[in-house]
């Protein structure tokens, strides 16, 4: 029996983004975590006994390294290498340029293929490994013509960083099929790029493995590599836990709450079975609280104290920490009397919004703070028309639903 471990897109030391930053007694946990769940594997591996790990690409997140970064990874890789564990590496976009593999010797138990390709073997048994590396860091055609014959009687594992036919969230490299690899007589495809897992096939197997760490909302939930047991030939696959911290979006429901202490204890039970599930050290929440209840404006009007009881809640599991809070009770219907002074003040507001003079003073006010804001803030905060006009809407509603809240959180 021979084990062998599969992860890719491990970006060392990417910062995590996340406004659960602020809170001093997560930060380390939060800003170590890519390289926390890198020694995880690692910590597996030994446990294990396996015989090789894969890393398919992006093991790195941007070009510049510090020595830090460079003695960190020496010194897990070295701890593989003290086992005589192999370790096989291809380059993917983010860490084709990396000068970090060209500056620092890396232990001679790991092969990294370049851009030609090639294939290695796995000591003394009958397990071949091919790769291609990213030459740069675009790769706009396909990889596969650059990739030799399996060999013969062997097993034949085949390592790519590739989008395949394209993905959500991923710019488009390495492009290719799930039937143009089958179809090439490999074992297995470890692949890499993509950050959330996938099994495209297993028949032959072709593994995404996801990334091993989530940076943020964007990668919520559990994250994990893919354990390899190859025993008579035969190839099968289990999934193992690598996350440090898991980003949680969740919705609690405070329909059936008649009394803010019924809103603590329904909170704090639904926290406290999210903490029991998490697979991860902690998870980072971002919480919506929603719900057809009468304290809809009381919970609007006193929002700021309720953020600060929901996260005070979260932190009692000594597990979960809120990264935001949303309240949303857009789909409750409102049983205020539209002919009210607060309903008629409601359809008046709801009308002057629309009006073309609020919008373009709006508009001026914005874009006069929006000055204000370093220069690569606000290209990512305001990149395009369209997001001015949906920022400029977005804070309209939310003003005028302060000021009902206000107004009918007072009269409730």
């Amino acid at each position: 029996m021979i084990k062998i471990l599969h992860t890719a897109d491990v970006h060392l030391d990417s910062p995590l983004k996340s406004l659960a930053l602020r809170d001093e007694n997560l930060k380390n946990i939060v800003q170590t975590a890519t390289r926390t769940a890198f020694s995880r594997l690692i910590d597996f591996g030994l446990a294990e006994g396996i015989s090789a790990i894969l890393i398919a690409g992006d093991l790195f997140d941007g070009v510049e390294r510090s020595a830090k970064t460079a003695a960190f990874l020496t010194g897990q890789l070295d701890r593989l290498k003290q086992a005589d564990i192999a370790v096989f590496y291809i380059k993917g976009n983010h860490d084709a340029e990396n000068p970090l593999t060209g500056e620092v010797s890396l232990p001679d138990n790991v092969h990294v293929f370049d851009g030609r390709g090639g294939r290695h073997q796995l000591g003394a048994t009958n397990i071949w490994v091919h790769g291609v590396s990213f030459s740069g860091r675009q790769a706009p055609d396909s990889l596969l013509p650059k990739f030799g014959s399996p060999e013969p009687d062997s097993i034949n594992i085949a390592m790519l960083h590739t989008s395949l036919a394209g993905s959500h969230g991923h710019d488009s490299y390495a492009p290719c099929s799930v039937a143009e690899m089958s179809s090439m007589g490999f074992d297995y495809w470890a692949l890499g790029h993509v950050h959330k897992r996938q099994v495209h096939s297993d028949a032959p197997w072709i593994v995404m493995p996801g990334i091993p760490q989530g940076r943020d909302i964007g990668e919520a939930g559990p994250k994990s590599a893919t354990l390899l047991t190859i025993e008579d030939k035969t190839i099968s696959i289990s999934e193992v836990p690598t996350s440090v911290a898991d980003f949680l979006g969740l919705e609690i429901d405070i329909g059936d709450c008649r009394t803010d202490d019924e809103v603590r204890s329904h909170v704090r039970r639904q926290l406290q079975e999210a903490a029991e599930d998490l697979a991860a050290d902690v998870g980072l929440v971002r919480l919506t609280v929603a719900g057809r209840t009468d304290l809809k404006w009381q919970v609007l009007r006193d929002q700021d104290a309720w953020i600060e009881v929901i996260s005070e809640i979260a932190r009692s599991t000594d597990r979960l920490w809120i990264e935001k809070i949303k309240f949303d009770f857009s789909g409750e219907a409102d049983s205020t009397d539209n002919r009210s002074a607060v309903g008629e003040l409601e359809t008046l507001m709801a009308e002057i919004r629309e009006e073309p003079a609020i919008v373009a003073t709006m508009r001026d006010l914005l874009e006069n703070l929006a000055n204000e804001i370093p220069t690569a803030r606000r290209a990512r905060l305001l990149p395009d028309e369209k997001a001015v006009e949906q920022l400029v809407r977005s804070l309209s509603e939310v003003g005028a639903e302060s000021i009902l809240a206000a107004m009918k959180g007072a009269s409730e």
